[in-house]
């Protein structure tokens, strides 16, 4: 493959970083798809994996669910911070391949302290998603690294929905636990298809303390990315893990695949809609976001009151606009907040605040759970995204 001639700034200023082309920003969003096929469709059959390593009744599955997620989000910084030193290809196929070492740990674990271990290093020897927009930023500017930025939440929603079907499919042949080990083989490929991909350039060192200015003018603050990402991940991922209990609850007798349906809809809403919510909204992110959490605070308050099927799909789609919107113009967001920076670093930072948010979801949805019942996980988030929603609005009015 070969990249586009990179133009040059102003004198003085080093030359921009070295674009790919369509094909490459693809093959990037391709083997993320691929990478997470593990991460993300094997964590809900932890209760199946766990009473063949001694957890006889699963009492451990909520804790390792997130411990990828804690040592990930520990892990992303320096991580971020070493490929703007040492190249972000390299630190990207570093990510790859520890993924890949870490799911054949996993697969191959005889006891629970070893898959413990096993999910430890796929914290910390992963964190592909922040690798790969690093090399993405490092290559890309404006609305073609927010483009890009999409594509790659498009690739985690598409991995979210299509691997635990895949997993579940798999299962009466191969058990969840040694999938771990067979699907080791996808980051592993990934890896591969990267080494065909070039090197973009290294920053100036300028560039590499450029945390407050440019040559093309301040940089935009992070304060706002970082809050909005956190709220957002928070508000969306507190209604994850007890959805199925609730529509259970609410709609007696509803079939499995339904539920899974519901699950899934605002992510195909995603993979559906984002592209041309790029498109409408590029120019102005803030207004995007406010309105994507107004409308995860009516799509969540609505899961409170929804007793019919018909009002589940309604609401989760509400949701699913609310997700497109919010993901969307945070890439956006992002990329702005890209220029003038060493985007490993911040991409790293900006992974640590993500993870942090569904962490804190996790911990307040079984909490909210344990006291009120499947409802109360759904109240919670309406109310943070209802105030973060106000507080876009404040944002934006004041900056005119």
């Amino acid at each position: 493959m070969t990249a586009t001639t990179p133009s040059v700034r102003a004198a003085g200023a080093g030359p921009r970083p070295e674009a790919l082309d369509r094909r490459q920003v693809h093959a990037v969003a391709g083997c993320y798809f691929v990478a997470s096929f593990a991460a993300l469709g094997l964590p809900p059959y932890l209760t199946e994996i766990l009473p063949g390593l001694g957890d006889e009744h699963a009492r451990w599955a909520g804790l390792l669910y997130v411990v990828p997620t804690v040592f990930g989000a520990l892990g992303a910084p320096l991580w971020g911070r070493l490929a703007d030193r040492f190249g972000r290809k390299r630190l990207l196929l570093r990510a790859q391949l520890g993924l890949a070492l870490s799911f054949l740990l996993a697969g191959w674990a005889d006891s629970l302290g070893m898959f413990t271990a096993a999910l430890v290093l796929q914290g910390i020897l992963g964190g592909t998603f922040a690798a790969s927009n690093g090399y993405l930023a490092a290559a890309l500017e404006g609305p073609g690294l927010s483009k890009a930025l999409t594509l790659m939440q498009g690739s985690a929603r598409a991995a979210l929905v299509l691997a635990p079907i895949v997993v579940g499919a798999l299962s009466p042949w191969l058990s969840p636990h040694r999938q771990y080990a067979l699907l080791a083989v996808l980051p592993l490929a990934a890896a591969a298809m990267l080494c065909l991909l070039p090197e973009p350039a290294l920053p100036q060192a300028s560039d590499e303390v450029a945390d407050t200015a440019s040559p093309d003018g301040p940089a935009a603050p992070l304060t706002a990315l970082y809050a909005y990402e956190f709220t957002f991940v928070f508000s969306t991922v507190i209604s994850f893990p007890y959805l199925i209990s609730l529509v259970e609850d609410r709609i007696p007798g509803v079939s499995p695949v339904v539920s899974g349906l519901l699950f899934a809809l605002p992510h195909l809403c995603y993979l559906l809609c984002a592209l041309r919510v790029h498109a409408r909204f590029v120019e102005r992110p803030r207004l995007g976001i406010a309105l994507g959490f107004g409308c995860i605070a009516l799509g969540l308050a609505g899961h409170g009151v929804a007793g019919s099927l018909a009002a589940f799909t309604a609401v989760r789609l509400l949701l699913g606009v609310g997700l497109t919107l919010g993901l969307v113009c945070l890439s956006v967001l992002a990329a702005d907040c890209a220029k003038g920076r060493a985007p490993g670093g911040m991409f790293g930072s900006l992974e640590l605040v993500s993870k942090g948010g569904a962490v804190a979801a996790g911990l307040a949805a079984a909490a909210g759970n344990s006291l009120l019942g499947p409802t109360a996980p759904v109240l919670t988030g309406t109310a943070v995204a209802l105030g973060t929603a106000c507080a876009v609005a404040l944002h934006a009015a004041y900056r005119r």
